[in-house]
């Protein structure tokens, strides 16, 4: 058995480690109950809310006009309430809610947050307690997929936001390519990845995979060597452990060896992207987000050329990738708290989700939204089957800041500045003195 070598303060407890896994019991324990006793619940008829909601909506290009259309249609159907509709830049979004916050004016009502940002915000204060507001309704234990609730049942028994739209990131390849080299179906593991976009680059002359050194797309590597960033239950710190090293070294290897492109240091996702729509690259690791851009340009404009399979399992044969998505989240601050929860409850319904998903191919939280006409369509069914493989991220306040910290050091070793063990134990260290003080880290 492998030996497992632990360093930092044993026995010590930071402000957070506690609050992580009181997290995790707080959100076990409320999904064994039903939606009124975890204050999950609509509160009736009520007199029409009204005043004015300012949504900070994280919506790329092509899903904005989809959610400024179901923002007209609310203001229709609630005359009495108006939604300043504001689309901001994801890559912005935290830190300037953070900035707001801090500064005390700007705060959106309503927030689309990512499933990463959510638990810190809650910890901090900065969101309104949904227990028995109109913002959600139904039963919790039923009315949602799994594990989408993970990031807004709070330690308290409360309810921090209402998940909008779920993810995970498969492996998507061009058809046309794998054809033109021989390859007749998606690889399952890492090693037959690489083999085959060895094989593309040589037949085809396009790149095998473009990768993406956002850390969040590099869990999948983790995952597949059965690794994680952190263990909550046991406060450790695990990103530089030796299973996680064999991950990235994974990553790192498409790399060196030719498999993939260095990546560049800036605007990498839209570098990735663009090289996989435009026929350059036979593969990459995206999630559901990504296909509406996809099947605008011409090299899918015939649908059947994208192939989604679940990401390749690493060397212990697992395979998946993370859970991710958005809550609609309410400010505590928020001066028009009524008016917010019936817009967060219009937003999040089945139908709403429905829509959204036979509009921009997003994946609904709420079970009843996966309807027949949602699982026609071949992209959303595959991404469905991905999602049931697909694996919790720590449900602790820490979890955004820990990839923000992750990045620098994903992206140098990823460009051979850094070797993985260099750049996940420094980024370990760094954790354990700036976010997780009570956590030992396993090297």
């Amino acid at each position: 058995m492998e030996s497992r070598i632990r360093s930092g303060p044993s026995g010590s407890r930071g402000p957070r480690g506690p609050r992580g896994r009181l997290f995790r019991a707080a959100a076990a324990a409320c999904l064994a109950l039903t939606a009124t006793a975890c204050g999950i619940g609509g509160s009736g008829d009520a007199p029409p809310a009204s005043g004015t909601v300012t949504w900070w909506d994280t919506s790329g290009e092509a899903e904005s006009p989809h959610f400024r259309k179901l923002v007209a249609e609310f203001e229709k159907k609630h005359p009495t309430i108006d939604v300043e509709y504001v689309n901001v830049p994801f890559e912005q979004a935290q830190q300037k809610y953070l900035d707001a916050v801090e500064s005390g004016t700007g705060i959106p009502d309503v927030l689309r947050a990512d499933v990463g940002w959510t638990a810190g915000f809650m910890a901090d204060g900065h969101l309104a307690d949904l227990t028995g507001t109109r913002a959600l309704e139904g039963d919790v234990s039923s009315d949602f997929m799994p594990n989408v609730t993970d990031s807004v049942i709070y330690e308290d028994g409360g309810v921090y936001g209402v998940p909008q739209v779920t993810d995970t990131l498969a492996l998507l390849y061009n058809r046309r390519i794998f054809e033109e080299a021989g390859i007749t179906r998606p690889p399952a593991t890492w090693k037959d990845l690489k083999d085959a976009a060895l094989r593309i680059k040589e037949r085809t002359g396009a790149e095998g995979i473009v990768l993406n050194p956002d850390p969040f797309y590099a869990l999948p590597f983790l995952y597949g060597e059965e690794s994680d960033l952190v263990d909550a239950g046991s406060l450790e710190i695990t990103v530089a452990d030796s299973a996680s090293v064999r991950g990235i070294s994974t990553a790192a290897d498409l790399v060196s060896s030719g498999a993939a492109p260095e990546p560049p240091a800036k605007d990498a996702y839209a570098a990735m992207q663009n090289a996989f729509r435009n026929g350059e690259a036979a593969m990459m690791i995206n999630g559901p987000w990504a296909t509406a851009d996809l099947f605008a340009s011409e090299e899918f404009k015939d649908r059947g050329n994208l192939g989604i399979a679940t990401v390749p399992a690493g060397s212990t044969g697992t395979a998946g990738g993370p859970i991710g998505g958005h809550n609609l989240v309410v400010s505590a601050k928020s001066e028009n708290l009524e008016a917010s929860y019936e817009f967060v409850r219009y937003m999040t319904s089945a139908e709403q989700q429905e829509r959204t998903a036979l509009a921009l191919g997003l994946l609904p939280t709420r079970t009843a939204a996966y309807t027949d006409k949602v699982l026609a369509d071949p992209v959303r069914d595959s991404f469905y089957v991905v999602l049931t493989k697909a694996v919790a991220r720590p449900p602790i306040p820490e979890n955004g800041d820990l990839l923000s910290a992750l990045q620098p050091h994903y992206t140098a070793i990823l460009r051979g500045e850094e070797t993985p063990r260099q750049g996940l134990t420094r980024t370990a260290e760094e954790w354990q003195t700036e976010l997780l003080p009570g956590y030992d880290i396993v090297r």
